[in-house]
Parts: structure tokens; C-alpha cells; sequence
């Protein structure tokens, strides 16, 4: 797998989440993940935060359920990027489901 720029992806998820494009980010890592560009749980959650800032909660619950095909262990702060996604869309079943896992 190949390396990427810390910065730059970080400055992606950063710019993509400010302009509440969770969509886009999942795109991101999904061609990162078929490019065989090493992902991490820090992709994933900046991808599932961008999610939670546009109350995209299908996308992040999507993108949360992908992580082990990743081998990426998701942690306390993917659990909490998506209750946030997941509050913020009114999914309180799905809210509290997610606050048992962690």
C-alpha cells in the first residue's frame, strides 16, 4: 500500500466536513481504500465526522460497518463521530445502540 500526505488528507476531511459533505468524504476513502492507499481509523474518522456535521447518519453507519474489511479497529472516537451523525439525524434508536458498543 502506499503512504499519503497526513496534512493533505486531513485538510480534505477538514474542508469536506466544513462544507458538510459527509458524501464526499466516504467517496475519499472508499478510492483510497481501491486505490491501496493505507487507510487508518484516523481516515475513517474524519470521514465518519464530516458525516456527523451533515446529519448524514446512513453514510456514517455505512462507512463504520466497511472499517473491518479495512482491518481498521474503529474506536472511541469513530463511535462517537457516528452517535453524533446519528443524534443529529434523530436517530435516537440507532444513538443509543452505538453507546452500548463502545
Amino acid at each position: 500500500r502506499h503512504g499519503s500526505s497526513p496534512r493533505l488528507v486531513e485538510s480534505i476531511f477538514s474542508q469536506l466536513a466544513k462544507r458538510r459533505r459527509g458524501d464526499l468524504a466516504s467517496h475519499v476513502v472508499r478510492g483510497m481504500v481501491l486505490s491501496t492507499v493505507e487507510t487508518s481509523v484516523f481516515h475513517y474518522n474524519m470521514a465518519i465526522t464530516a458525516t456527523a456535521s451533515s446529519s448524514q447518519w446512513p453514510i456514517a453507519l455505512e462507512l463504520l460497518s466497511l472499517m473491518p474489511d479495512s482491518e481498521v479497529v474503529p474506536n472511541q472516537i469513530t463511535y462517537n463521530a457516528a452517535v453524533n451523525a446519528c443524534k443529529r439525524g434523530g436517530q435516537w434508536q440507532l444513538t443509543l445502540d452505538l453507546l452500548s458498543l463502545m
